[in-house]
């Protein structure tokens, strides 16, 4: 099995794939001549020098079909061309959860899964192909949304990704690959609050905000409602009030919220509903593997269900 670094760009036709590709490859980082390998899953109306590429140590292998990309298949070309790395042009069609989870691209150096999204077809696709680009975003480290125009809502594009994977970075260029600097959106409720009350419809919002913006929330107190999780092997003292989530269709919902400290825990009910303030603090948690944001509570109060169980994250 391989053992170089693997480097997957993923995207739909004409999203910029191999135009990045070059671009990458002539970079003083890459332009080193390393024997490299090029694995084409698609390939749009850009085309690859091949003759030049091979002058520098680049070799292009092309597969027609999702099936073809089996552990042999890849050992094949390991024992062939003996890369010393290797970049992926995936196709976005293929599914690319069961590529990057595989138990064979698992034991892979995984070393970056880039996604280009051309942003002037974004919400179309959105529209007619939700699940698919959810499944895409699933893994992706970095999001690259290209042809954008300034007055596109590109806060709702950051949202789409990050209500799928809260980790993923988002960057927007234009027309001309410039760089296009969004800053960062102002949430809907009011920050010099005390406590900042979070409304039920702007839960999810407030959820992706909280895991970005540290310094909106470090310290502060929020009151928002919330229903009760407490999961098998879960710390003393300790539960989780949140909401289900659609990130993009019903099949996709998911119960999200922080962990909440409590005394009061062993007092609680599953799925039951409450009004909660709590400070929030910034910690490493195992069950985040990471820092983010973790409630202490002040105050737990019975409350009624909401007029929606679900809302959305966009």
């Amino acid at each position: 099995m391989l053992e170089v670094p693997v480097y997957v760009i993923t995207g739909f036709l004409e999203s910029g794939k191999t135009t990045f590709i070059r671009e990458v490859l002539a970079s003083p980082d890459f332009a080193d001549g390393e024997r490299t390998l090029l694995l084409l899953c698609e390939e749009g109306e850009e085309e690859y020098d091949e003759e030049d590429l091979r002058r520098h140590n680049i070799y292009i292998e092309r597969v027609e079909n999702e099936a073809d990309l089996t552990a042999d298949y890849m050992e094949s070309l390991q024992k062939k061309h003996k890369p010393e790395r290797v970049f992926i042009e995936f196709n976005g069609t293929w599914d690319s959860m069961k590529f990057c989870s595989s138990d064979w691209a698992k034991r892979w150096e995984m070393a970056q899964v880039i996604t280009l999204v051309d942003g002037s077809t974004f919400e179309v696709y959105l529209q007619n192909m939700r699940q698919m680009m959810s499944n895409i975003f699933m893994y992706t480290e970095l999001v690259i949304f290209n042809r954008c125009s300034p007055d596109q809502d590109l806060q709702k594009f950051r949202r789409t990704v990050k209500a799928v994977n809260t980790q993923a970075v988002c960057s927007f260029e234009d027309a001309e690959g410039e760089v296009i600097d969004i800053g960062k959106a102002q949430p809907p409720f009011d920050l010099s609050q005390d406590p900042i009350v979070i409304p039920d419809e702007e839960f999810g919002l407030w959820y992706l905000d909280a895991l970005d913006n540290r310094e909106r929330y470090d310290g502060k107190t929020v009151e928002f409602r919330g229903k009760v999780m407490i999961p098998r092997k879960f710390p003393e003292n300790a539960f989780i009030p949140g909401r289900n989530c659609m990130t993009c269709c019903a099949n996709d919902i998911r119960f999200m919220g922080f962990i909440c400290h409590s005394k009061y825990t062993d007092r609680l009910k599953q799925k039951q509903w409450l009004d909660v303030t709590a400070q929030v603090r910034y910690e490493f948690v195992p069950e985040y593997e990471g820092t983010g944001p973790v409630l202490y509570a002040r105050h737990l109060k019975s409350a009624e269900p909401p007029a929606e169980d679900t809302v959305l994250f966009n």
